[in-house]
């Protein structure tokens, strides 16, 4: 089809049966005073399903636990025009250094408030309780998506495989998060 998912020409008005996959260009933020490359297991399960679901690895960073920091970086990819989601995992916890989702918050233009409804259900079947202890979050900024997830592969695996793939495949049905993309800024272009 070519073209931006932010503006693919043919979304709006099609037919459930004519759809085609639409590669999505996802860039992954990995939030750790410690990690690397070379040991972020969450970030490289993030880039793994991606990558195999037929979507496009945008960018990739890992930043320090600070607030302003991950704001920038988030401004940053929304302000990209080759990135139309931002995935980040870590930080979104109970401690004091756990400050991604503040720092997501932020960046938000709207807020997706069932997501982290979603997730918690999701989370509950394989962690039981304990998924009380997540704030994972996801909101929208420039017509981009972000998503604020944890940083245990697990988690990542239980956002992306139970709920992000499906979303961000354009022939899920009765809605998904690629359909509305032209419409995510429509806002910005109003006189």
């Amino acid at each position: 089809m070519g073209g931006s998912p932010r503006h693919p020409g043919e979304i709006e008005g099609s037919r459930m049966s004519e759809k085609s996959f639409i590669p999505v260009r996802i860039a992954v933020m990995t939030v750790s005073d410690t990690r690397t490359r070379d040991d972020d297991r969450s970030g490289d399960t993030l880039v793994g399903r991606i990558e195999a679901a037929g979507h496009v690895l945008a960018d990739r960073t890992i930043v320090k636990d600070e607030r302003e920091v991950i704001a920038a970086k988030l401004r940053d990819w929304c302000a990209n025009p080759d990135i139309d989601v931002v995935l980040s995992t870590g930080g979104t916890g109970l401690t004091g250094r756990d400050v991604t989702v503040e720092a997501h918050r932020d960046v938000y233009e709207k807020e997706i408030d069932a997501f982290g409804t979603v997730f918690t259900i999701v989370s509950m079947q394989k962690i039981g309780t304990s998924a009380v202890q997540s704030r994972a979050t996801g909101g929208v900024a420039n017509g981009t998506y972000l998503f604020a997830l944890p940083g245990s592969t697990g988690a990542c695996k239980d956002a992306w495989d139970e709920i992000l793939v499906h979303q961000f495949d354009y022939r899920h049905a009765p809605c998904n998060f690629v359909e509305i993309f032209p419409r995510l800024d429509e806002h910005q272009r109003r006189k």
